[in-house]
């Protein structure tokens, strides 16, 4: 019989490559979001609108064992602190509380590197967090929920913080696209000094590290950093594309960066890599244009 697995945001960026891979699993899928416009159910693929933070119509999960749950939902636009806190704390909770846990394996959070706040880079799991941003104080509140959630009930849970992740069906709103939409246009796009350093991951990886937490017989629940384990200067990044595709003019210095936004930000990556045997494989560079090749082909 096949595994029942949730994906909640199945239709967004990390979603949509998570179930191009997982497809060909022995799963069958759920994915809910909440775009009105879906997919045409497939094979094996059930899509639904539901808005995680409306407990009322989450109240149909209670009556579907699922094996695994993956929460990948939230809101992108982070301005609005009580819609951030709505979509990543109480759109948790409300799944919680609605799940049938009888047959339920593992429940994958993806939490966020923010949670962290202004803590020294490398960033350890074992590190105190406070949070700066709406964003990551919302992302801990959830974490601290699903822990506690945990000792009540017993649930075996992965909590992923990842980095950076970039690649195919991201939104124009993120750094490598917007640069990679600017550059293909040739257009000239402000930029902050771009001296700030991040951790980049392609979003073939973290999706690989995600089948392989599923596939796992035995799983420790905790918290795990996701990232590529090395920090890059952004203007380094954006230099990259533009020497890629060859136009666009980036101005750097044009645009402040945030305050609640730090000079260094990076992971350290053992306890992830030592726990699934994961290891991030796609270089900067290839993932970048692989990137722009879906961007250029999207654009058609």
């Amino acid at each position: 019989m096949k595994k029942k697995i949730l994906i909640i945001g199945g239709t967004g960026f990390i979603g949509q490559n998570l179930i191009r891979k997982i497809k060909s699993f022995n799963f069958k899928i759920f994915s809910i979001s909440k775009k009105k416009s879906l997919p045409k159910n497939k094979v094996n693929i059930t899509y639904k609108s539901i808005d995680i933070t409306n407990k009322k119509k989450l109240g149909k999960l209670n009556k579907i064992k699922f094996n695994f749950v993956i929460n990948l939902g939230g809101n992108i636009d982070h301005e609005n602190p009580k819609e951030t806190l709505r979509a990543h704390y109480f759109g948790l909770k409300n799944l919680l509380d609605n799940l049938n846990f009888e047959n339920l394996d593992l429940f994958i959070q993806i939490g966020s590197s923010l949670e962290y706040g202004s803590s020294k880079s490398p960033q350890k799991e074992n590190r105190l967090c406070k949070p700066k941003s709406s964003y990551g104080k919302a992302k801990l509140k959830a974490t601290n929920y699903l822990t506690q959630k945990y000792n009540l009930k017993k649930i075996r849970f992965v909590i992923l913080r990842p980095y950076q992740i970039y690649g195919p069906f991201q939104k124009f709103d993120r750094l490598i696209p917007q640069v990679i939409n600017s550059c293909l246009k040739n257009k000239t796009f402000d930029c902050t000094e771009g001296d700030q350093k991040r951790d980049f991951l392609f979003v073939e990886d973290f999706v690989t590290l995600i089948l392989k937490i599923l596939n796992k017989k035995k799983t420790i629940s905790g918290i795990y950093n996701v990232g590529f384990g090395k920090p890059v200067k952004v203007k380094d990044v954006v230099k990259q594309i533009r020497k890629i595709i060859k136009s666009g003019y980036p101005d750097f210095g044009k645009i402040k960066m945030r305050k609640d936004e730090g000079m260094s930000l990076y992971p350290k990556i053992n306890k992830v890599k030592k726990h699934f045997n994961w290891y991030p494989k796609t270089s900067l560079t290839t993932g970048i244009k692989k990137t722009i090749k879906y961007y250029k082909h999207a654009a058609r």
